[in-house]
């Protein structure tokens, strides 16, 4: 690919831009010297402005996101492409969310623009494994894990029934569950199930991919050990 289309796909600008670019001398190598945009050069020895440039396609990156932002390109609210950089939503191939977290609910939510990744794993085949915390309005009744993990739970409006999921109590209104499948509202649902009310929750994993101490809001490439900790299930 000619590195102007890489560049201008990558979001910096379109590609009259970016040929812009080339003939101020903002684009070089890692020693300082001005590439032009016939050269031949490998994407990670290419600075712009002397800064490296964004991951090239294939990119998979994970976001703690915060409470109040929308998995959404278009909202009248915040929306989660506001907490990257702004070229980051106009790139090509155009980098996805990998499923969805609501508004009210805040954790890891994973990125790509590889549509093979993205479907493998979202694939209810796959069986990616989800882990959410949770706060309730009630005390739990005692019969959740049980229930959860018969794979008899039948969520209203539906036909059929949830895969077993795995419930660890945390406190008397606090509990983890585990899940294998991304049904809409899913845990809010199957807490509704038993009369209770979610408050709080959070997605802390995905397969044994964890916040590891991200902060709200902020946001990070993955790399393949941690691709791969995404299917390295958890225990359900």
């Amino acid at each position: 690919m000619k590195l102007v289309k890489l560049i201008a796909n990558l979001g910096y600008g379109s590609r009259k831009d970016v040929a812009w670019m080339f003939r101020e001398g903002r684009i070089t190598d890692v020693d300082g010297e001005v590439l032009y945009a016939d050269d031949k050069v490998e994407h990670a020895c290419i600075r712009l402005d002397g800064e490296p440039l964004d991951p090239p396609p294939g990119l998979a990156l994970m976001m703690h996101k915060p409470l109040g932002v929308t998995c959404s390109r278009k909202d009248p609210g915040r929306v989660v492409y506001d907490l990257l950089p702004p070229r980051y939503r106009v790139r090509d191939p155009a980098l996805s969310t990998v499923g969805r977290l609501d508004r009210d609910t805040s954790g890891l939510l994973l990125f790509t623009d590889d549509g093979a990744l993205l479907h493998r794993i979202i694939s209810p085949k796959a069986e990616v494994t989800k882990v959410y915390e949770a706060t309730l309005a009630e005390d739990l009744r005692g019969d959740e894990a049980a229930l959860f993990a018969s794979g008899t739970l039948l969520l209203e409006s539906e036909t059929t029934p949830l895969a077993p999921a795995a419930l660890e109590v945390l406190g008397p209104r606090h509990a983890r569950l585990t899940v294998t499948e991304g049904r809409y509202h899913q845990v809010r649902r199957m807490f509704a199930a038993t009369g209770n009310r979610v408050e709080t929750l959070e997605r802390v994993a995905i397969g044994t991919l964890g916040l590891d101490g991200l902060a709200p809001g902020a946001w990070r490439a993955l790399d393949a050990d941690d691709v791969a900790r995404i299917f390295s299930a958890t225990s359900v």
